[in-house]
């Protein structure tokens, strides 16, 4: 590990910590040269699914993306930004569980539209609005019906 100070790679661990349940380990290290401290973190690298888009391209999951889109549906909600960021994680824990190598912007979409409809209905409308790119009136209404429609028989 190279120092971040001097960039020598003459550097010890002085000390290890488990943490997160064990899915992270912070190393503090001490460079041998100019004598600074510094902490590293050693977490495994995950393979997300790539993203086909509507157009056909394809695209690099972005984690950023899925928090922005839900932060904007969830705007002046009352909706805790734990439970959004608990949405977000189950999402990319499908994601990541699916075994695909590639999934469709599309399933996405029905993955954040599902976690929505769970947190907040105005928030999956908003959602839905844009996702469905309604045309009408007829369209959102369509949709606020779907979302009081018992749930599992859609």
């Amino acid at each position: 590990m190279r120092c971040p100070f001097c960039n020598r790679s003459d550097t010890q661990v002085i000390d290890t910590r488990v943490l997160e349940e064990g899915d992270v380990i912070r190393r503090r290290r001490r460079c041998a040269a100019c004598e600074r401290r510094f902490t590293t973190y050693e977490r495994a690298e995950l393979l997300m699914p790539a993203v086909v888009k509507r157009n056909g391209t394809r695209t690099e999951f972005d984690i950023a993306k899925l928090e922005a889109s839900m932060k904007l549906a969830l705007r002046k909600r009352p909706v805790s930004t734990d439970a959004m960021e608990s949405a977000v994680e189950r999402i990319r824990d499908k994601l990541l569980h699916c075994g695909q190598k590639e999934v469709t912007s599309r399933f996405i979409g029905d993955l954040v539209m599902a976690e929505l409809r769970e947190l907040d209905e105005v928030a999956y409308v908003r959602f839905a609005s844009v996702y469905r790119s309604f045309e009408d009136v007829g369209e959102f209404v369509k949709a606020i019906s779907e979302f009081q429609s018992p749930r599992g028989t859609e």
